[in-house]
This record gives C-alpha cells, sequence and structure tokens, in this order.
C-alpha cells in the first residue's frame, strides 16, 4: 500500500485579494491585529510580502518585511495555529533569508513580544541574537503595554549571479 500525502504549502507573493483571508487569520491569531489598513500600506509601498497556501487549507501564513539599505526589517511572520510545529515558521525565515542574500543585505531585524517565548526560541535557533528592547512596543489587555525584544540576525549575503 502507497501513501499519497498533500502537497506541502507554497509560498507566493501576498497580493491585494489575499487580504479577507489574511485579516481572518490575523484576527485568530493576535489579541491586537494588525489592521487591513497596515497591510495595504505595506504592499502600496512594495514591502516584501508572501502568503504560505495549502493546497486543501488556502492561506496558512504569511509574512511582511520592510526592505532597507542594506538590511531587512521582518514586520510581521505568523501561521495559522492549526498548522503551527510544522517548521512552517522555518521555512518562511528560509524564504526571507533567501530574498535577503539575493539583495545583498547583511542584517535581518525584528520586534518580537517579550512573553512570546516559543518565537524568540526559534529565531535564536535560526541565529538572531537579542541586542534590544522597546518598552511599551505591543498594546496589551487592560490598557497596558508589553515590551518588545529586539533581535537582529547578521547574514551573509554571498555572490549572486557567479558575481565578485
Amino acid at each position: 500500500m502507497s501513501a499519497r500525502l498533500a502537497p506541502d504549502p507554497a509560498l507566493r507573493a501576498m497580493d491585494l485579494r489575499d487580504l479577507d483571508a489574511v485579516m481572518a487569520l490575523e484576527a485568530r491569531i493576535y489579541g491586537f491585529p494588525w489592521t487591513r489598513g497596515n497591510f495595504i500600506d505595506s504592499l502600496a509601498a512594495g514591502y516584501l510580502a508572501e502568503v504560505l497556501v495549502a493546497p486543501e487549507a488556502g492561506i496558512v501564513g504569511y509574512f511582511v518585511a520592510m526592505p532597507g539599505a542594506d538590511e531587512m526589517h521582518l514586520l510581521n511572520l505568523s501561521v495559522a495555529p492549526e498548522w503551527q510545529g510544522r517548521g512552517l515558521g522555518r521555512s518562511m525565515l528560509d524564504a526571507l533569508e533567501a530574498h535577503c542574500r539575493t539583495r545583498r543585505m547583511a542584517t535581518l531585524w525584528l520586534e518580537v513580544r517579550a512573553g512570546n517565548e516559543r518565537a524568540r526560541a526559534l529565531y535564536r535557533r535560526r541565529g538572531f541574537v537579542e541586542v534590544g528592547q522597546r518598552r511599551g512596543y505591543y498594546p496589551a489587555p487592560r490598557a497596558s503595554r508589553e515590551d518588545a525584544i529586539v533581535m537582529r540576525a547578521e547574514l551573509d549575503p554571498g555572490t549572486r549571479d557567479g558575481l565578485d
């Protein structure tokens, strides 16, 4: 007997047609989700934005990152709760790092909630180091705020197209 495995989710560029599904997922994941305007502004600004699509389930993850001169800033990386623990966050980080190397970007930055130990552990395993803290960066329940941990990964931009 042979088992047939479902195809792995695949990344593709996010566009405006994806926003209903992205917003629904964002609202399920976060107590303080990004607004539709945050996503629209990111797309309009030309930020790197990709969705992770599973053939049987639709959009199960996404990321948005802001390019700079020689660095990238990860703004949002999310995986549907029922799809977490399958390596999809790592896969999206792999794709983002590949984009960085193609663009010869040496550094990848991000902020993560101080209380999100699962994400912090993933980023540490991926070579990110904690380099700072932003006090009161994120909204939190009961009109309070939560600190963000600033993390950085130094990337080897390598060479592109055999140049250098």
